[in-house]
């Protein structure tokens, strides 16, 4: 298992996760089997944002004696009413549910305290400036959490989330087809029937969001990476081809700033599929060919940064200049520490000799020796 850092958290998380979502379904013992899986393949993630207490508890006794293996994203504004889920922001009911996640959980601190589905750009002001931040910062302050974060759909939210400066971290929902899709306030839309019809080159404000998470070092986990499974069917996904779990992995893990991919297990056969991408070839990652010969995609032209292109004679890595130069772009003035990480790499956009391979393999058709002589332009 690969681990990478989460962004200013410092907190080295496991690329594959455990979305515990799924689990509410199953048994105390199927429980145990998953997250035991999870745990010999080297996981040590775990988002509980699920409010219904037979959960929380069967969880709490599948990690019993172990907890400290385990790096918990546990949610603020997820509670049990009635029966049911509920999300609120009423501040008795906050309290109530957090604490009940720490009892079932038998744990005395959660690592990120997450600030659970902010969609609407008008709730995000009023939790930040509200009581419901204040209680965030004191269970911070108490060391009861550890680390602030906030799960959304929304690119808008979470650009405002990365720039708010208390939140380290963002829950959000990245794969290949709602990459496509622009900002909305209902997230509802990205599982319509038009979707097809929607699709037009990576949207803008999703690219932006990932750059600026690099930027101020705001570590994105991963929520929906398989589109709640569409993307496994050709007649179900919006590009009209199927695409594997490993592929789906493969194209979060090269977003900018991500760290883990948060996957939903039923089985430990669910658990094995994911992991496979730890020793998965390039071929079996490879979601660009696929998606360049779909019926329907949109992403020509546009760098995906999956690595493609390589090998490279004179040994640029490609895929980090354009992801180096996408962040430079978005700034007035050219920033030191994106400039001191363009040179120190081992060859860069300088050494280009426009030889034309990395062109003749993108399956994207992305105008790589123009790119590189913008690059050079730029970190003159």
């Amino acid at each position: 298992m690969q681990y990478r850092t989460l962004g200013k958290t410092g907190l080295r998380v496991s690329e594959i996760g455990l979305g515990a979502e799924w689990l509410e379904r199953h048994t105390l013992e199927e429980i145990k089997e998953v997250i035991k899986r999870c745990e010999e393949s080297g996981i040590n993630i775990l988002d509980c944002w699920m409010a219904e207490p037979n959960v929380r508890s069967n969880i709490g006794t599948a990690i019993k004696g172990h907890r400290d293996n385990w790096i918990i994203q546990g949610h603020l504004g997820s509670t049990w009413q009635d029966g049911q889920y509920l999300r609120t922001r009423d501040m008795a009911k906050v309290k109530e549910a957090f604490q009940d996640l720490l009892i079932r959980l038998d744990t005395s601190y959660i690592d990120l305290g997450m600030i659970h589905f902010v969609d609407e750009t008008a709730e995000f002001h009023q939790i930040v400036l509200g009581e419901f931040m204040e209680y965030v910062r004191e269970l911070r302050d108490q060391g009861v959490i550890h680390h602030i974060g906030l799960s959304t759909h929304n690119p808008d939210v979470a650009k405002l989330a990365a720039l708010q400066g208390e939140i380290e971290m963002i829950l959000f929902s990245i794969n290949p087809a709602f990459d496509m899709l622009p900002a909305t306030e209902d997230m509802t839309q990205y599982f319509s029937e038009s979707y097809a019809d929607e699709l037009g080159g990576i949207a803008p404000e999703r690219a932006e969001l990932y750059q600026i998470c690099e930027r101020e070092n705001v570590g994105i986990n991963v929520m929906k990476g398989y589109a709640g499974g569409r993307l496994f069917s050709a007649e179900a996904s919006p590009f009209g081809v199927a695409l594997t779990p490993v592929q789906c992995l493969h194209y979060a893990l090269t977003r900018p700033a991500v760290a883990s991919v948060l996957v939903g297990y039923d089985t430990t056969d669910h658990v094995d599929q994911a992991v496979a991408y730890e020793t998965a070839s390039e071929e079996e990652k490879d979601y660009a060919t696929v998606l360049a010969g779909a019926p329907s995609h949109a992403y020509s032209g546009q760098c995906t940064y999956c690595g493609h292109c390589l090998p490279c004679p004179s040994g640029i890595d490609i895929a980090m200049v354009h992801k180096l130069y996408d962040l430079a772009e978005m700034q007035k003035e050219l920033p030191d520490t994106i400039k001191a990480h363009y040179f120190g790499l081992s060859a860069n956009a300088e050494d280009c000799i426009a030889c034309g391979g990395c062109e003749e393999r993108c399956p994207f058709g992305v105008p790589v020796i123009k790119h590189m002589e913008e690059a050079k332009l730029l970190f003159h």
